[in-house]
């Protein structure tokens, strides 16, 4: 379905273009109809009015239809339809003595190769 709608959405933008090229030339626009020959007259530029507000209304619908199909397959992106976070893992017993754990292992760049150092304190100088 949302293909069958992107491609009749792309012949409608290629022949609003077209249409819109056709239309007389007012000051040097990009028209090409500017001169005599084909469509001139102002019946032809009734016509011409009208096919361009018709197909501009219909470029406008199925793009509305093409954004309502997009959004209805997307998944809903509220953070308050989640689960609150929970602990990803439980805490131990106060019993048991604790070790600190290792880092996680990263992809082996140059600070995961630094090696942690114990925490000292700040080194304050005397008065005397």
């Amino acid at each position: 379905m949302t293909t069958v709608l992107l491609i009749i959405h792309m012949m409608i933008a290629a022949a609003l273009v077209g249409v819109v090229l056709l239309q007389r030339s007012e000051g040097g626009a990009l028209g090409i109809g500017g001169g005599g020959g084909f469509m001139t007259g102002r019946g032809a530029a009734n016509f011409l009015t009208r096919v361009t507000a018709s197909l501009a209304a219909a470029f406008f619908a199925t793009s509305l239809l093409l954004t309502v199909i997009a959004s209805r397959s997307m998944a809903p992106g509220s953070i308050f339809d989640r689960p609150a976070g929970t602990p990803s893992a439980p805490s131990a017993p106060a019993s048991e003595p604790t070790q600190p754990s290792a880092p996680p292992a990263g992809r082996g760049g140059i600070l995961d190769q630094l090696q942690p150092s114990a925490p000292t304190a700040p080194s304050v100088p005397q008065s005397k």
